[in-house]
């Protein structure tokens, strides 16, 4: 039987993971101990293994409960698949801000100040394959990466200085 800390340190993650996965109804203690201690046992052990290596493929918390309850079939293999596909869908999503990043790299006049308007700019964007939603991601990463840089960006296209403050508004998450 191991304590919260011996299965947290035996996981290499947090006494708080563990005891927010107990919040969830995901992972339960075998049994507690008169002192309050939750004592976990070897289900509980293989249980928290399951949960990491789902975590590792990024499936969300609110998705481990029906997969824990599964066995290995189509319903586990359903949810696996949109996993699956939900990353792909990132993947490609990063390799196409990627190709505008190397259409603008391409373009070393772009940071001059008036080289590009925000309407050139945007075409570029949308030439590279990004829509709007990709568009408002890759502020979103510009403003939390390198904010000044973003603000020399944003002037460099001889945008207003209401309109900057309100896309660097709009770029924080």
């Amino acid at each position: 039987m191991l304590t919260v800390s011996q299965l947290a340190q035996q996981f290499g993650i947090s006494r708080t993971s563990i005891l927010y996965y107990e919040r969830q109804g995901l992972l339960l203690p075998s049994k507690r101990g008169d002192n309050g201690y939750r004592w976990y046992g070897q289900d509980a052990v293989e249980r928290l293994g399951k949960i990491m290596a789902y975590r590792s493929f990024g499936v969300p918390v609110a998705h481990l409960a029906s997969l824990l309850a599964m066995k290995a079939d189509a319903g586990q293999q359903q949810i696996l698949q949109a996993q699956f596909n939900a990353l792909e869908q990132q993947i490609q999503q990063l390799r196409l801000q990627q190709k505008a990043i190397v259409q603008y790299m391409d373009q070393p006049q772009l940071p001059e100040r008036g080289a590009v308007s925000k309407e050139r700019w945007t075409q570029i964007m949308r030439n590279a394959g990004l829509s709007d939603e990709d568009m408002h991601n890759w502020h979103i990463q510009f403003e939390h990466n390198e904010p000044d840089g973003h603000q020399a960006f944003l002037e460099s296209l001889d945008i207003e200085a209401d309109e900057i403050a309100r896309i660097r508004r709009w770029s924080r998450p």
